[in-house]
C-alpha cells in the first residue's frame, strides 16, 4: 500500500492546481465590469491643478489620480474614471480622444467613457467634475 499516499498527493496536486488555473481565468473574464477596482472611482474631491491644462475639443489623462477629462468647449468638462472595465488596469495614453489600456488592448472613447476595443465592453464610469476659481475638482461635491 504504499502507492496509494502518492496517488492521493498527486490527486490532490492536480486539484489545487485546477482551482489555481479557474482563478486565473476567472480574474481576466470579459464579464467583469470594473476588473480589479474595488472603487474606480474617487471616494472624496481630488484637485486636479489648473483647469485651462486640459485643451477644449481635447482631454488630459491624470493617471495617478486615475482619472481622464475632456473639455468639449471652453469652460466645461466632462471626467470619466481612468481605470479600465475589464481588469482594471489604469489607461497609461491618449491618442486624440482614445484611451489607451495597456494590459489587454481595449480602447476607450474618453468623450464618452464609451468601450471602442474589446475586451471591456462596459463604458468608464463618469465622474462628477467642475471648474471652481482656475482649478479642476472631480469627485463626489464637485
Amino acid at each position: 500500500m504504499p502507492g496509494q499516499p502518492t496517488a492521493r498527493r498527486t490527486v490532490l496536486k492536480g486539484a489545487a492546481l485546477a482551482g489555481a488555473a479557474g482563478l486565473g481565468v476567472t480574474a481576466c473574464s470579459t464579464e467583469s465590469k470594473v476588473g480589479h477596482a474595488e472603487i474606480p472611482t474617487p471616494t472624496a474631491p481630488v484637485d486636479l491643478g489648473d483647469a485651462d491644462a486640459v485643451p477644449v475639443g481635447g482631454a488630459k489623462l491624470y493617471r495617478e489620480q486615475r482619472l481622464v477629462v475632456h473639455c468639449p468647449a471652453k469652460g466645461q468638462y466632462k471626467a470619466f474614471s481612468a481605470q479600465c472595465t475589464h481588469a482594471g488596469c489604469v489607461l497609461d495614453k491618449l491618442e486624440g480622444t482614445e484611451g489607451n489600456c495597456p494590459c489587454h488592448g481595449s480602447r476607450f472613447d474618453v468623450t464618452t467613457g464609451k468601450a471602442l476595443v474589446g475586451p471591456a465592453t462596459v463604458p468608464l464610469p463618469e465622474v462628477p467634475v467642475k471648474a471652481e476659481g482656475g482649478r479642476l475638482v472631480a469627485g463626489p461635491d464637485a
